[in-house]
């Protein structure tokens, strides 16, 4: 194992317990609980395990009912939503080759996601949104139809809404409007900038900020940071991915996350037990548990 590939080491424990409030266990090396009790040794005592397609989202549910430190959020990522109607010849995910299924294909994805969001350990709907960066003007209504199912079936169920915004800030926000966003909107990774942040707050969304918050480019996002309400913000790894400076390109983990708290408490000027203490009440209020 080269060192870019080794896992980072474990950073000094938080004294006030946190939750990511993101992150894919699924995608990740070694067991569930391995990564659990690593973050847990470390003050990351919660975790929020995301889906990203229908397999994924079963998965969340299931790990979620075993584990009682583990909550899950269920949804066809953005990205999946094209895969579905449109196909994916390349299989870019992690679904292999796929023909087009059309509408009818989305719908049952979408009834199977309904229904993973009625079980009492599913504590959220997302990752859903809108994602511009990958997917060209033919998948853009395919991933609207499905945001606005997600943003249906989250707040008839009273869960939150996990959402995914990738160079798509305006029409998000759009749709949100248009739908009437649940209770408990959560905007993971938070990439907008501090004008944003403002609507965002008017509005009573959660920001989650993941590890590109420490990145030396992220100056809009600190900058977002220090203006967003105490009380709206979250944390998060979304490992593997977005791991922390300076451990950047290696693999995330759940157990990164004070690092990314530290960082946070130094834009806020808070003392770090401070910023772990708002982020634990946050995280609960935000997935009701």
């Amino acid at each position: 194992m080269s060192a870019k590939d080794a896992p980072p080491p474990l950073p000094e424990p938080l004294l006030v317990a946190v939750a990511d409030s993101h992150t894919h266990l699924d995608m990740q090396s070694g067991s569930v609980e391995e990564a659990l009790t690593k973050a847990a040794a470390v003050g990351v005592t919660t975790v929020v395990q995301v889906g990203c397609d229908v397999k994924g989202s079963r998965w969340a549910a299931e790990t979620a009912a075993a584990h009682a430190n583990v909550h899950a959020a269920v949804a066809l990522h953005p990205n999946e939503a094209p895969r579905i109607v449109l196909g994916d010849p390349d299989g870019w995910s992690r679904q292999g080759a796929r023909d087009a299924g059309g509408d009818a294909a989305l719908d049952d994805a979408l009834a199977e996601i309904d229904r993973l969001a009625a079980l009492p350990h599913v504590l959220g709907v997302g990752e859903t949104g809108l994602d511009f960066f990958r997917t060209g003007p033919e998948g853009m209504a395919a991933q609207e139809r499905s945001f606005r199912a997600h943003i249906e079936i989250a707040k008839r169920h009273g869960k939150a809404l996990v959402i995914h915004d990738r160079e798509a800030h305006a029409d998000v926000l759009r749709v949100l409007d248009e739908e009437g966003a649940p209770d408990r909107t959560v905007f993971h990774c938070y990439s907008g900038d501090a004008e944003m942040a403002g609507i965002c707050a008017a509005k009573g969304y959660y920001m989650s900020f993941a590890g590109n918050v420490t990145f030396k480019n992220a100056q809009p996002l600190r900058d977002a940071l220090a203006v967003a309400p105490l009380d709206l913000v979250l944390v998060e790894t979304d490992a593997p991915f977005l791991t922390p400076a300076p451990f950047r390109g290696r693999p995330n983990a759940p157990y990164l996350i004070p690092v990314t708290v530290r960082a946070m408490a130094q834009v806020r000027g808070l003392d770090e037990n401070a910023m772990a203490e708002a982020i634990a009440v946050n995280t609960a209020r935000a997935f009701d548990y």
